[in-house]
């Protein structure tokens, strides 16, 4: 305990760097600063006294590291919900509504509860994208990169930020070294967006895009997150930005290490042996066909605009991006439930999407079709294999456990939104589903009235902490918090 302390007071410690930055900008727009210094004085000395009171510590073990996850992820959202309500902000002026955002902000999903983006501030709005930022890349991955002393501990919290049944390969000797890569891929992918959507404002392609614009939709994109600047989302961007925040969105989903080893170590046949990248992409292209054949058959926009918007909503719920070129809670039947079902997918493990992620469901579909041939032939010896290796059977077990949970999570997140008159009153239980399934998966925006065009707003206080856990478990991916409520793991 007193070693996850220490860990989780130097990790607050170097969060409150992040205050910084939006204190910056309210001093440049003529806006008070000190919401942001205070609340960054407040992280910097509770992250200082839990260092001094912890003293010398034993190293990180992987019992340690299970709190330090859950911790780091309980905290930041909470003094992040601090700016906004100390800043006058009238549509986060409730703790709840402060609280929806700032989580819905650092797990990368996208909910909102703002109503009028433009009644906001540039010191929030820019808080707003930063919070997606640094939550898509994950706070401890940040901290892992100038922590090298975390040793197997680190390593435990890297796989808690790089889900996924496979063996994470290092590409150094050191998580420290690992860790630095995956950030510089980061940064550099956050900063091609941001050049490429700032070029075609200065090329004069859409003029709506100015710097600060392609800051926010790039942060957003890059991280798989959602927010935007404009209350209609992607919606009122020129047909070219929308493409090119597509391509962004597409190329986020992908396992960052994969991204480094095409970047960096040029190893393109590797990456095509990669079974979920090949099947990512086809997915992508796939789901982008049946919404844009729905659209255009449909006759509500023409055969250019069916395959954009068709393209570029399959590929924003898939990635669990949340961002909306139309409305797609008015579309017919099988285009909503192929977006339904696409927030169960999930994009690439190592990327910063959420919901279940491409391997996951590779080696479900692997494991079943294992069984049912062994039903045939008891005898035969019949690996599970993923990209040619063998997934071992706790492997298989961590995975099978992992979608249980996922199923019962959201069934009683449903059963909970349904119960609540906030949520029950509002298109019943498909629309309570459609909000559980968007928030666990870290989509953001769901459908009816909680769709892209409208906001959690309506929702009561309930429905809103029952959201934001949905949206806390989706990101940490719901077993840490499980194996700290078991009254075993205190025990030991």
């Amino acid at each position: 305990m007193r070693t996850a302390l220490g860990v989780v007071g130097t990790l607050l410690a170097w969060f409150a760097l992040a205050f910084v930055p939006p204190a910056a900008v309210a001093l440049a727009v003529g806006e008070p600063p000190w919401p942001f210094l205070v609340t960054g004085s407040a992280v910097a000395l509770t992250g200082l006294a839990l260092r001094r009171l912890t003293g010398r510590r034993p190293p990180l073990g992987v019992r340690e590291g299970f709190l330090v996850v859950v911790a780091v992820w309980l905290l930041a959202p909470a003094f992040g919900a601090v700016p906004f309500l100390l800043g006058d902000v009238p549509q986060l002026d409730r703790p709840a509504d402060a609280w929806f955002e700032a989580m819905s902000g650092f797990t990368a999903t996208g909910a909102t509860v703002v109503t009028d983006l433009d009644a906001l501030g540039t010191d929030m709005l820019f808080w707003r994208q930063l919070s997606h930022w640094l939550g898509g890349a994950g706070i401890i991955v940040l901290a892992l990169a100038v922590l090298p002393r975390l040793r197997i501990g680190g390593r435990e919290l890297l796989r808690s930020e790089l889900p996924g049944p496979v063996e994470i390969e290092t590409l150094g000797e050191t998580v420290r070294g690992t860790a630095r890569r995956l950030w510089k891929v980061y940064l550099a992918v956050t900063a091609a967006g941001v050049l490429a959507l700032a070029a075609l404002g200065w090329a004069g392609l859409d003029r709506r895009m100015g710097l600060f614009d392609a800051f926010s939709y790039a942060t957003s994109a890059v991280s798989l997150g959602g927010f935007a600047p404009y209350d209609d989302s992607a919606r009122g961007l020129a047909p070219v930005t929308q493409w090119v925040l597509c391509g962004l969105m597409a190329v986020a989903g992908v396992n960052l290490l994969q991204l480094y080893r095409l970047a960096a170590l040029r190893q393109v046949r590797a990456a095509a042996r990669d079974e979920e990248l090949r099947t990512y992409a086809v997915l992508l292209v796939v789901a982008s066909g049946v919404v844009a054949a729905e659209l255009w058959a449909a006759g509500d926009t023409g055969g250019a605009g069916a395959l954009r918007h068709g393209a570029f909503q399959a590929v924003s719920v898939m990635t669990t991006t949340g961002f909306a070129t139309v409305d797609w809670a008015v579309w017919g039947t099988v285009a909503t439930l192929t977006l339904l079902a696409l927030m169960f997918v999930g994009a690439c493990a190592g990327s910063a999407s959420g919901s279940v992620k491409v391997v996951r469901h590779l080696v479900v579909l692997r494991f079943t079709r294992r069984e049912l041939e062994q039903a045939v032939h008891p005898d035969a010896v019949l690996p599970v294999r993923v990209s040619g290796r063998v997934i071992g059977a706790r492997v298989l077990r961590s995975v099978l456990l992992f979608a249980l949970l996922y199923l019962l999570v959201l069934a009683v997140g449903t059963f909970c939104l349904t119960l609540d008159a906030g949520a029950g009153a509002r298109g019943g239980v498909f629309t309570a589903l459609g909000a559980a399934a968007a928030c666990l998966g870290n989509v953001g925006p769901a459908f009816g009235e909680l769709g892209p065009s409208g906001s959690y707003a309506p929702l009561g206080a309930v429905s809103k902490v029952v959201l934001g856990a949905l949206m806390l478990l989706g990101r940490i991916e719901i077993v840490p918090l499980a194996v700290l409520l078991r009254r075993g793991y205190w025990r030991a």
